[in-house]
């Protein structure tokens, strides 16, 4: 491939203790994190709204915060996203959730769906409530590498090409895209081809009116492949999901089987309330970290975890996440939070959900501030004082 050499002089903007690319979940909950302790933090997010996929992705639902056993295990800021998300807006958590914070294993659990709008409405005041520096259409360029560190990064936005200085640096990309332009060593995933966008018709209109629950009038329309890739097309290649050409061929299939599906209905007899404003890929990129999380983990216990959790998709399991999954160690001021933490297989399924997402990141954003304040490595921090600080948080370190 040909390439060249591009030089040109770069505006300086600012130094902060943190910096987080990335605004969806997990980077919302490091940076809140963060700010919490005492830390001057950035939050970047490409798009025009926080939340990621659970807002501009359309996956609005809030999955368990139990372990199918009636147990609460995940807690801290995951539950508080959770709680915001149905604060301004209709809701289908189960009321025991509501009153006694516990279940048992027949019960639904401690999940619920939500207004992605709202919810990133509400995101955005949160922000301005905890006082964090958040920058909007800005995408997170590439890091400025010294000696594996970095000491800042380069955005792109309306202002043209920037410099933002950083002491250290999380990544909550969803996609590692600024860990793996600084030689971190990644691992590609793979996705099949799947679409969800929201509308309504004239039976949940005619359900509305009778149960006056604003849930019921939007509809996911999913097109493509469901979790375990029944629907992929037959003979399409899986997507990767970290370079222009497969996410733009992604989207375009996505919302041309949607249009092939609703272009002969009656039109007066449907509408699409929102497409999708981002690629709701599931794995695309994930660090190789000093530790992985793998299906080898059910049940484990870790000294060094940073917090348990269950699956979303059965219950009666436990894992409890290291905190070697965050970082690589020849990178000393560089986290990972969201789902591109240091895990594969199953262990890549139950890290990437959304109450997982704001637990690592929490985690990121307060191993961040410990690594700042005492000028430290980010794999030299004491973890006893870092798991005392989750503690202290709410969080839940061994199920």
């Amino acid at each position: 491939m040909e390439k060249f050499i591009e030089t040109r002089e770069v505006t300086y903007k600012g130094e902060y203790d943190i910096i987080i690319a990335g605004g969806g979940i997990a980077g919302v909950a490091a940076a809140l994190a963060a700010r919490r302790l005492g830390s001057k933090v950035l939050l970047i997010e490409k798009s025009v709204m926080l939340g990621g996929l659970a807002t501009l992705g359309l996956i609005s639902w809030y999955e368990p915060l139990c372990d199918g056993d009636g147990r609460h295990i995940i807690k801290g800021i995951s539950e508080e996203l959770l709680l915001l998300s149905i604060q301004y807006g209709p809701d289908d958590l189960p009321a025991h959730w509501k009153t006694d914070k516990k279940g048992d294993s027949k019960s639904r659990r401690y999940a619920t769906h939500y207004s992605p709008t709202i919810f990133a409405l509400a995101l955005n005041d949160l922000m301005s409530k905890e006082g964090i520096d958040v920058r909007l259409d800005m995408i997170a360029s590439y890091p400025i590498m010294e000696q594996n560190r970095c000491t800042g990064l380069i955005v792109e936005s309306k202002s043209g090409r920037e410099f933002f200085k950083v002491d250290v640096f999380i990544d909550a990309t969803g996609d590692a895209d600024i860990l793996y332009r600084g030689g971190v060593p990644c691992v590609q995933g793979e996705n099949f081809l799947s679409y969800v966008a929201h509308g309504f018709g004239s039976k949940d209109v005619q359900k509305y009116t009778e149960t006056k629950d604003a849930l019921s009038i939007r509809r996911w329309m999913a097109c493509g492949s469901n979790l375990y890739g029944v629907g992929h097309p037959e003979g399409l290649h899986k997507f990767a999901g970290t370079n222009n050409e497969d996410v733009t061929k992604f989207v375009r299939m996505g919302q041309q089987i949607l249009f092939d599906r609703i272009k002969d209905e009656p039109p007066k007899d449907r509408d699409i309330i929102t497409i999708p404003g981002m690629a709701q890929y599931r794995t695309t990129r994930h660090i190789q970290g000093e530790y992985e999380l793998t299906i080898n983990d059910e049940e484990k216990h870790h000294e060094d975890s940073i917090g348990a959790i269950g699956d979303f998709r059965k219950r009666h399991v436990h894992y409890e996440i290291p905190y070697g999954c965050l970082y690589n160690k020849e990178f000393p001021n560089m986290l990972a939070a969201g789902r591109i933490v240091s895990a594969s297989g199953d262990g890549w399924e139950v890290t990437r959900v959304i109450p997982v997402a704001a637990l690592t990141g929490q985690v990121a954003g307060s191993a961040a501030h410990l690594a700042c304040t005492n000028n430290q490595s980010v794999a030299d921090i004491d973890i006893a004082a870092l798991q005392n600080l989750l503690v202290d948080q709410g969080i839940m370190l061994h199920f």
